[in-house]
């Protein structure tokens, strides 16, 4: 039976090369093999799943479903290869979403911003934080690609803006 270790090595190769960058499922999912070793089991059941994503008890709900989720990726990979290992059921610890309604700024508000810039001491930061809130306004695009942007980004004559390396790698 190939060890859990080797197994972790080749599901995040794949999802990698799907491109998920999987740095916190990789230390989860590491952190939960070790735990599983420590347990003197080898295979992945529901009932050691469960019991690992619930700890610390002192966290929220949405942190155990979180981490059952990460699991449960897992052993839907190693059960394709290796039926001993169970299945994790998607209705164990639900998640319940907390994602914040977006909001849509005014065109009054975005001048506003762009006007408050001005109590910044250095002129130069604040020409920075005006065009930056102009910028984000005007295209929608993430604040981490805005902060990202190179000279070599922009191409004046057809008047093109290159996004490099944003969401999940895409540019």
């Amino acid at each position: 039976m190939m060890a859990l270790e080797d197994r972790l090595a080749g599901y995040l190769a794949v999802r990698r090369a799907l491109g998920y960058k999987l740095a916190r499922a990789e230390k989860l999912l590491a952190q939960f093999i070790a735990w599983v070793d420590e347990r003197g089991e080898e295979t992945i059941r529901t009932t050691s799943a469960l019991a690992w994503a619930t700890l610390p008890e002192a966290t929220g709900s949405n942190w155990h479903a979180h981490r059952l989720s990460v699991v449960r990726g897992f052993a839907a990979h190693v059960h394709a290869l290796d039926p001993v290992h169970e299945l994790i059921p998607q209705d164990l610890l639900p998640q319940r979403p907390r994602r914040a309604v977006p909001y849509l700024y005014s065109d009054a508000e975005i001048r506003a911003l762009m006007e408050a810039s001005c109590v910044i001491p250095t002129p130069h930061r604040a020409a920075t934080m005006r065009a930056l809130i102009g910028l984000l306004a005007v295209t929608g695009m993430r604040i981490g690609e805005a902060i990202r942007l190179n000279q070599g980004d922009i191409d004046h004559q057809p008047g093109m803006l290159t996004v490099v390396e944003s969401k999940f790698g895409k540019s």
